[in-house]
């Protein structure tokens, strides 16, 4: 078990910052979950049917079974962990976006941790240039796939797919994920569009070749495509650093569960069902929350998380001295965060303050609309 750390001294400041703000980040995943959660209150008697329609569009993935029991312990406090990856895979559907090469890898990752009692949770965005020890990992194929030391942090997706993903967190941090959620492109843009878009204001003009996304400052109703667009856009910003684009995806985030809020969906049952059925084609999660009756029990249980009680920060990185182009954990600083999420203390403001991630560019560019 490690804390992230490398043997390689990261430097405290790079060409390239970012910063991981203190914005509200629960997740396109916790929407699914509470999509589903509030369908079946509704009741009526089409609910069996509901039940096997949407049961039909979860495939869960077994990390329980793949990982065994080498993993840290199963800690039963009323605290919870979950791991929230998007991918950027582009088989299928997801092949219109392109890539020069590789196969998918974690776009974006995340740590959310529960606090016991459910009122309260720190999320934890690990940049994917992140360095770190990867551990050996059970491969897809059934085989071994060899650890690698520095070894990019989305790599382990790449290589061992979601329980290597898993299985690289669980050894940074000492802590087991009681749950995992994968969302990837095309789900991520249809869920958007069954919204009815979402509304952001923009403070600065964003105009990124790569993402496809031209925005003038002001308010916009982005749909799906452009909303996509902008949780990839990070060459407009600033250095183009991947870790500024963490600051306008924790906003994005913010502002769809606010759309979601005001959609009124108890008052559209056809509405509701719509987005339950997207939000459910959208995500692949652990075989434990592979059915409606699981998502549901999955999203009671933060009923009571409100978004002002979310800390979210950046894994406390700083740039290799050896490739701008890389972050390196900062030894204390990880100590800090992953001791604080497994005695369920809030994470010090000291943990962050030396950290690239809390000096760039993206944060204030986009808020709710």
């Amino acid at each position: 078990m490690t804390d992230g750390s490398s043997s390689r001294i990261p430097g405290r400041r790079g060409r390239r910052a970012e910063r991981g703000g203190r914005g509200r980040r629960r997740g396109a995943a916790t929407v699914v979950a509470w999509s589903a959660a509030v369908l079946l209150l509704l009741g009526g008697s089409g609910l069996g049917y509901v039940y096997v329609t949407l049961d039909g569009n979860l495939r869960g993935i077994d990390i329980d079974r793949i990982l065994g029991r080498d993993r840290p312990a199963d800690v039963d406090n009323g605290s919870e962990d979950i791991l929230v990856l998007g991918s950027d895979s582009r088989a299928g559907a997801n092949a219109v976006y392109g890539r020069d090469g590789g196969g998918a890898r974690s776009d974006t990752a995340m740590i959310i941790h529960v606090y016991p009692g459910h009122r309260k949770a720190s999320v934890v965005s690990v940049p994917r240039d992140t360095l770190i020890d990867r551990p050996d990992c059970a491969g897809p194929d059934g085989g071994t796939v060899p650890g690698q030391r520095l070894a990019m942090f989305n790599t382990a997706y790449e290589v061992g797919g979601a329980a290597c993903a898993v299985k690289t967190v669980e050894t940074m941090s000492g802590i087991r994920m009681d749950h995992y959620i994968e969302i990837d492109f095309t789900g991520f843009k249809n869920l958007v569009d069954e919204l009815g878009g979402v509304r952001i204001t923009t403070t600065r003009p964003i105009d990124d070749a790569k993402s496809h996304l031209t925005l003038p400052p002001g308010t916009h109703t982005l749909d799906g495509e452009q909303a996509l667009g902008l949780v990839r856009t990070r060459k407009s910003l600033g250095d183009g650093s991947d870790l500024g684009r963490i600051q306008l995806q924790q906003a994005f985030v913010r502002a769809l569960i606010e759309q979601v809020r005001s959609v009124g969906l108890f008052s559209s049952p056809k509405k509701l069902y719509d987005l339950a059925d997207t939000a459910t084609r959208a995500i692949t999660p652990d075989s434990r929350l592979d059915s409606v009756q699981a998502l549901i029990g999955f999203a009671g249980g933060l009923k009571d998380l409100d978004t002002r009680n979310v800390r979210m920060i950046t894994l406390p990185v700083a740039y290799d001295p050896a490739d701008p182009n890389r972050v390196l954990p900062i030894p204390s600083g990880v100590r800090q965060v992953w001791t604080a999420l497994r005695e369920d203390r809030p994470i010090p403001a000291s943990a962050t303050e030396d950290s690239a991630g809390e000096t760039g560019e993206g944060a204030g560019t986009v808020e709710g609309g």
